[in-house]
């Protein structure tokens, strides 16, 4: 762990900028986990620190954890908005990077419900919005086994959702949304 690291993790501006002004700091230094700089700044939603690193121009977007976690993953899994958009403007993330479990950022923004993450990573129009974890579940099973009407009016909206795709255990999106009695969502998935 270096100071960079610490400085980045903890959202300390002033000291970031000095470190970085030096030029000797190593900005993709990883730690026992994997996790760089800019993985920690994405993660802990300090949008300042993620511009400053994505301003080096020397970063690496796409480091993975050991987990096989993005800095774009986990900012969708905490619903940064900002560091999202900061990341997706780069033009060099892999939106579609899954980690060890086969979960990528769209997955974990429809799971957490986060609708303005989730419009983000579809506005960016390279996302597949069918791909699936290792268990067979895609957004659209997450968003509607947990109620979250807006974020599955956004996918279903792309018009490239496959409504009918199956999870491990056989079941779908509208089977998990009635089961869980999220009326709403079940109207939007049987229109």
């Amino acid at each position: 762990r270096t100071p960079l690291w610490w400085a980045a993790k903890s959202g300390h501006e002033a000291v970031v900028k000095l470190l970085l002004d030096t030029g000797k700091v190593n900005v993709d230094s990883k730690d026992q986990y994997g996790r760089t700089p800019l993985w920690l700044a994405a993660a802990n939603g300090h949008k300042t620190m993620v511009k400053l690193l994505l301003d080096t121009g020397k970063v690496n977007v796409d480091s993975k954890d050991q987990y096989g976690r993005t800095p774009l993953w986990r900012a969708a899994l905490n619903g940064s908005e900002a560091v999202v958009k900061l990341l997706l403007d780069t033009g060099k993330v892999d939106v579609d990077s899954k980690d060890q479990y086969g979960q990528m950022p769209l997955w974990r923004a429809a799971l957490n419900g986060s609708e303005a993450v989730v419009k983000l990573l579809l506005d960016a129009g390279k996302v597949d919005v069918n791909l699936k974890d290792q268990y067979g579940q895609t957004p659209l099973r997450w968003a509607a086994e947990n109620g979250h009407e807006a974020v599955v009016k956004l996918l279903l909206d792309t018009g490239k959702v496959d409504v009918n795709l199956k999870d491990q255990y056989g079941q779908t999106p509208l089977s998990r949304a009635a089961k869980n009695g999220h009326e709403a969502v079940v109207k939007l998935l049987l229109d």
